[in-house]
């Protein structure tokens, strides 16, 4: 769940530095900006529906 918040909290910091107005390579942000949202999404869905794949803690 941890992970989850972190990628809401980093694209919504993505949000904010496209946004600004001293924001060199704007295409550049776009693109970054289209990776961070589909990571994000991808995250909070496995927070949702459970990752099934959970590291053996020996």
């Amino acid at each position: 769940m941890n992970r989850a918040v972190v990628s809401i909290l980093v694209f919504a910091l993505l949000i904010l530095t496209i946004f600004s107005p001293f924001a060199a390579l704007g295409t550049l942000m776009l693109v970054l900006l289209a990776s961070a949202f589909v990571s994000a999404f991808w995250n909070v869905a496995q927070a949702v529906v459970g990752n099934p794949k959970q590291p053996s803690k020996n």
